[in-house]
């Protein structure tokens, strides 16, 4: 890794640090080029880092913690990522905690899950037993552009039919009972749209397919653990590192055949709208961005007490209550409202990995959803959504660090206003991410592509978009065709 700014011609050159920009770097490596990564951070990983931000010896992820895409992706498969870190993966995948001591517990065991539900266990099953059996099918039409024809049409078919159920006022018409319903909108909230929404749902059902068979990993040592193993590979094909470095037009980079940005569309109009067509700079300039996030970090002298023990077995819990409460929340954001019992994010990695706080102690990552640019401070209501199901929770918080939306895009700018998904992902901008193509990575301006998650397959930990996108570099720069070798 250097800090300085070398004057070299390379091969390819990536703008950004993130999972997206390593993958696209490390897959251009991987097929013999030079390549050379500029970050305009002090450190690399984008919104894969991991940091003490609460005090000494409590080590926090800064952004992602949870990783279902760490084994479903197919970049990351190819990598072999579970061979070159440590991934545990819990028997529960996540939990969903109701008042009253009840919760929806999804383990790893899709029957056991569906036994627990009850009356619901049937309803429950029909709706997802198909992606579960066959879940390299989801990953397959879920981890790329939709505009391609699926391998498996009859899965994506049913896929789409049940997004829709899901994504309507008929998503609970196959249920009698809160616990079911409550887990998939949990899952379907990640998307940080209104509910129910077509777009939440199609969330919702892959990182529940996830949940039911690969499960939903923690890395040893957080985050940061992923982004190492990819910078390894990377400079070990030789591959160099620029941090410190950042870049504000594209003719103060060195001279390179391919320019790859893991940025947002908005930067990438900046830095290289000269080279732009007019017609594509406007489709960039119209790309819309979704509402976002504020999260505290928690610093706790023991486990959180949660009223159903069950909890204590994950690494990933949804607050909230009932799907008609997460509804009310998620919708009061979406209409520019903080609303007073939110839905909550938590991800709690030292029931898993110990060795992230002192002996005895525990760190908590949470986040809540709030409109975007919100620069209010959420930890008194995410601390009472927290203490609702696991009272006395308060009393173990040792240190807390809050970061606004505003925080949170300034640590990152490519969550633009807080918006972790840089870019919003609802129906119209997953089938134009940035634009309706069968190659959306690719720019019309010869040699610039864009490979963040403002492109498909969107947001998440996954190498995806960097993947897809240093591919087409391959095809259409280096006249490289075959894929190459990713394997440790």
């Amino acid at each position: 890794m250097v800090t300085g700014a070398p004057r070299v011609e390379v091969d390819a050159i990536v703008v950004g640090s993130g999972p997206n920009g390593l993958a696209t770097a490390v897959t251009l490596a991987r097929a013999g080029l030079s390549v050379h990564v500029v970050e305009r951070e002090a450190t690399i990983g984008g919104g894969a880092r991991t940091e003490e931000l609460t005090l000494p010896g409590f080590r926090h992820d800064v952004c992602s913690a949870v990783h279902p895409l760490a084994l479903a992706s197919r970049f990351f498969r190819e990598f072999g990522l579970d061979r070159r870190i440590e991934l545990v993966v819990p028997e529960v995948s996540f939990g969903h905690p109701l008042d009253g001591g009840r919760a929806g517990i999804a383990w790893r065991d899709f029957d056991r899950t569906v036994d627990g539900l009850g009356a619901d266990g049937a309803a429950y099953r029909s709706l997802l037993a198909r992606f579960v059996a066959h879940p390299g099918a989801v990953a397959s039409f879920t981890g790329g552009s939709i505009v391609r024809i699926p391998a498996d049409p009859v899965t994506a078919v049913r896929f789409g039919l049940n997004a829709l159920e899901q994504g309507t006022r008929a998503w609970s018409g196959r249920f009698t009972d809160v616990p079911a319903p409550a887990m998939l909108t949990g899952a379907a909230a990640h998307a940080i749209l209104p509910l129910p929404s077509v777009a939440a749902a199609a969330v919702g059902l892959s990182l529940v397919t996830w949940a039911h068979t690969v499960g939903w990993p923690v890395p040893v040592g957080g985050s940061q653990a992923i982004v190492d193993a990819l910078v390894a590979d990377l400079t070990a094909h030789g591959g160099t590192i620029e941090t410190g470095r950042s870049v504000e037009r594209l003719d103060e980079l060195p001279a390179a055949r391919a320019v790859l940005f893991d940025t947002t569309p908005r930067a990438l109009a900046s830095i290289a709208g000269e080279r732009m067509p007019r017609r594509y700079l406007e489709t960039l300039e119209r790309f819309r961005y979704g509402n976002a996030v504020a999260k505290v970090d928690f610093a706790l002298s023991g486990p959180v007490p949660w009223t159903n023990p069950d909890l204590a077995r994950t690494g990933t819990l949804h607050l909230g209550g009932t799907r008609e409460e997460l509804a009310v929340a998620e919708n009061a954001v979406a209409r520019g409202i903080h609303p007073d019992s939110p839905y909550v994010l938590v991800s709690q990695p030292t029931v898993l990995d110990p060795a992230r706080a002192p002996e005895g102690k525990h760190v908590l990552w949470a986040y809540t959803h709030v409109p975007r640019g919100s620069n209010l401070d959420r930890t008194e209501v995410v601390t009472r959504q927290i203490e609702r199901f696991a009272p006395g929770f308060r009393d173990l918080v040792l240190a807390s660090a809050s970061r606004t939306a505003i925080d949170v895009e300034a640590h990152n700018p490519n969550y633009v206003l807080g918006d972790i998904s840089a870019g919003e992902p609802d129906f119209a901008q997953l089938l134009r991410r940035p634009v309706l193509s069968p190659d959306p990575w690719r720019t019309p301006a010869r040699g610039i592509y864009l490979c963040s998650a403002s492109t498909p397959p969107g947001p998440g930990v996954h190498g995806l978009g960097g993947w897809h996108a240093a591919r087409s570099a391959l095809r259409h720069e280096f006249g490289i065709t075959a894929a190459p070798s990713l394997a440790p």
